[in-house]
């Protein structure tokens, strides 16, 4: 039996374990062992896993995991963590360029390392579904409009869209929004979580680009958004058809570190 030492991180409520594998000591190919260690009630507990690997031309790789133990689409608040972690670790300072499952990213940092401005992709399409907008930010997403979102019961009316014909297969993230005026408040079911989690940095990227669409809005957009984890930002750049320069901005936050035995 052997220990394995992890970094837990929070951005905005959304937990990760990581893993410094620049030595590659960790077989990360293990769903089963991953599931388990973000178990809330029998590991570590955690939205996801992340390994930070080395790779040529950039500062570190980013190898994301669902807390099912399954292979993830990117994660924006995994990422601005994994940036927050890459500075604890000292391999960047306050700028990186770092490679992820949808490419290259750029982030900032400040000084203290608690604030991160990642950029995310960028969108060109949007695609109706009824009421909903369903778009692509690194993880599809589907976004539609809400009232009363506080009392929302958001795990049974995700879930029921997440499992429904059109996306059992490939599954959804499912962000519901209610329009508070100066922000929007955001809640969503994630899959591979297969439950609501605390944020979704993929999600309000894909709810700031949505409203922005609905709202016929051009030029520089800045949208401040609530989640039940604390306060998010999103801005960029549209002409009302591409979506460019795309900053997902908000906190990560070391929560503590530890050594666990692996069975």
């Amino acid at each position: 039996m052997s220990d394995l030492h992890f970094y837990k991180y929070q951005g905005a409520g959304n937990d990760f374990i990581l893993i410094d594998n620049r030595d590659n000591v960790v077989n990360h190919q293990q769903p089963e062992l991953i599931a388990a260690l973000c178990n809330r009630r029998f590991g570590i507990g955690a939205d996801g896993m992340m390994f930070l690997q080395l790779k040529e031309g950039y500062d570190f790789e980013m190898i994301y995991y669902n807390a099912d133990g399954n292979p993830s689409s990117m994660c924006g608040n995994g990422g601005r963590c994994i940036v927050a972690f890459a500075k604890h670790l000292n391999i960047i300072h306050d700028e990186t360029n770092f490679l992820a499952v949808d490419g290259p990213h750029y982030a900032k940092i400040s000084e203290d390392g608690s604030w991160v401005s990642l950029q995310m992709i960028d969108v060109s399409k949007l695609d109706y579904d009824k009421d909903a907008l369903v778009l692509n930010t690194g993880s599809p997403h589907y976004v539609v409009c809400t009232s009363g979102l506080a009392d929302k019961n958001v795990y049974t009316e995700g879930r029921t869209i997440r499992n429904s014909e059109k996306y059992k297969k490939e599954g959804i993230n499912v962000n519901f929004v209610e329009d508070e005026g100066d922000h929007y408040f955001v809640r969503t079911y994630e899959r591979g979580v297969e439950d609501e989690t605390y944020a979704c940095g993929t999600g309000v990227t894909a709810v700031a680009i949505a409203m922005a669409k609905r709202k016929g809005l051009t030029g520089d957009v800045s949208t401040a958004i609530k989640v039940l984890g604390g306060d998010l930002n999103v801005k960029f750049h549209t002409d009302g058809l591409r979506y460019t320069s795309v900053f997902l901005e908000g906190p990560a936050e070391f929560v503590f570190e530890g050594n666990i035995p692996l069975k």
